[in-house]
């Protein structure tokens, strides 16, 4: 009987964020607290986001409303990594990323709490910015994806091409 396995990953989809950003930009645009604060959310590059506002705390009251938006479309808060407000002028502008893939440093903790915690038949090798678990036994798999979920790490994990 041939090896089962998954790949463990850490991506977002573009397009699901996009229509957050679309949603918190038109709640910008309508809000009454927002209103002559000048508040925008706007995508800077392919990963970047950049938010503005002319005071410090709508520009943190924009992020929050961001945030909200990616929660309700399944987007986990670690794939977007947020600065801190920095004063540009008269505007304070946060810049945020859309955090991709797995580091080295991240994939060889998991791979450590699958060695450690997991069964003995699993089998953890990295793959560039993504892992892949093997075993004999299926079983064996699901727990991994069930101690995976449980764990707390940097990333936001998703568990593909199960086989």
């Amino acid at each position: 009987m041939a090896d089962s396995s998954f790949d463990v990953v850490s991506k977002v989809d573009r397009q699901e964020v996009d229509n957050a950003l679309n949603q918190a930009a038109k709640e910008l645009s309508t809000r009454y607290d927002f209103r002559g604060t000048g508040a925008s959310i706007e995508w800077s590059g392919e990963e970047k986001i950049v938010l503005q506002a002319e005071a410090e705390d709508r520009v943190k009251a924009a992020l929050e409303v961001f945030k909200e938006k990616l929660i309700r479309r399944d987007i986990s808060l670690k794939s977007f990594d947020a600065g801190d407000p920095q004063q540009s002028g008269k505007v304070y502008k946060i810049t945020g990323e859309i955090v991709q893939g797995i580091s080295q440093e991240n994939a060889k903790k998991i791979s450590k709490k699958i060695r450690e915690e997991g069964p003995k038949s699993v089998k953890a090798q990295i793959q560039g910015d993504e892992l892949r678990v093997s075993s004999k036994n299926r079983d064996d798999l699901q727990a991994v994806i069930s101690l995976l979920k449980g764990g707390d790490f940097d990333v936001a994990l998703q568990f593909v091409n199960y086989r």
